[in-house]
This record gives C-alpha cells, sequence and structure tokens, in this order.
C-alpha cells in the first residue's frame, strides 16, 4: 500500500448538465463518494450541455466562474438541487445562488455577459462527443465510461469498485 498523501488521486470525469433532472438525483451518489474517498478521488466537472434546456449552456459558464472563484463543486451542488427552478427561471437562479454562496456578483454577471468560459464549456462538449457521451450524467474513471443517463442503479458501487482497484485498496465485498 502507497502512502496516500503522496499517491496520485484517481480522477472521475463527472459529464454533467446543470439543469439535467438524472444529474440532481446523482448528486448524492457524487457526495457520497467525495466523503468516502477524499482527496484521492478528484471528481472533475465536465460539461455536456443538452440542447433540450435551455439554461444548461449559461449554467456550464457560470459553473466555470464559480470554479475561477474558488468555489465549483458547491455551486454545482447548490444548482443542481435548484434544477426545477433553473429551468423556470433560468439566469437570476444562477446569480442567486452565486450571491448565496458569497461569490462577487458583479463578476459573475460579467463572466455570463462576455462569454470568458465559453471555450471550455464547448471543449468539454466537443471531447464529450468524441469519447461517446450522449447524456448525462455520463463517468469517466479508468478508462471506463459509465451511462447514468439511463440508470444510476449500481454506478456508484461500480465506481467505488474501480477507484478501489486504481488505489490499490482492498474492496468491502465480503
Amino acid at each position: 500500500m502507497s502512502d496516500s498523501t503522496t499517491a496520485r488521486p484517481v480522477v472521475l470525469d463527472v459529464w454533467c448538465e446543470l439543469q439535467c433532472p438524472d444529474c440532481h438525483a446523482a448528486l448524492e451518489d457524487l457526495r457520497t463518494l467525495r466523503a468516502r474517498f477524499g482527496d484521492r478521488l478528484e471528481l472533475r466537472l465536465r460539461h455536456f450541455p443538452l440542447d433540450k434546456h435551455k439554461h444548461a449552456f449559461t449554467a456550464a459558464q457560470a459553473a466555470e466562474e464559480a470554479t475561477e472563484q474558488g468555489k465549483g463543486w458547491p455551486y454545482v451542488e447548490a444548482v443542481l438541487e435548484r434544477t426545477e427552478d433553473l429551468a423556470a427561471r433560468g439566469e437570476p437562479v444562477l446569480l442567486e445562488v452565486a450571491c448565496e454562496l458569497g461569490l462577487d456578483a458583479e463578476e459573475f454577471d460579467t463572466a455570463l455577459i462576455d462569454g470568458r468560459h465559453i471555450l471550455i464549456v464547448d471543449a468539454d462538449q466537443a471531447e464529450g462527443k468524441a469519447i461517446g457521451v450522449t447524456g448525462t450524467p455520463t463517468y469517466v474513471i479508468g478508462g471506463e465510461r459509465l451511462d447514468g443517463g439511463k440508470s444510476q442503479e449500481g454506478l456508484r458501487a461500480r465506481i467505488e469498485e474501480i477507484a478501489e482497484r486504481l488505489l490499490g485498496e482492498p474492496t468491502d465485498t465480503p
């Protein structure tokens, strides 16, 4: 066993869309994975806004600005908690969440207007399409793609199994 403080974390790419009900449903699994693995598992938000959700592209840019201001995951989680509100009210919800988290609202608003994060969102979406992502959430860990858009059933356990193997940890299975 290697010292977990010096070992490189396992990367879990989470192809997500902040207006997606399935991503909202996956939030508890993501929280559980973060709690279980801590710094040994690096969750990377990858944007995959879907055309059917009209506020998803703006929400992805907002998440990038929140990351820029040091509160990426708290912002993502807070917006995912409000997918229905985001669908109904749009951009005001994104700004409300930014204010609630103490982000610089003026800078946040400017970022959404000037489009400074569009290239990141576009690049994520293009990469997602290139590796076969068709819906959200989709996870990639250890070279394996797991599609959560159809069902979350068993995915957390599969991610834990792969992460344990990659970290060289014994599994909890009897």
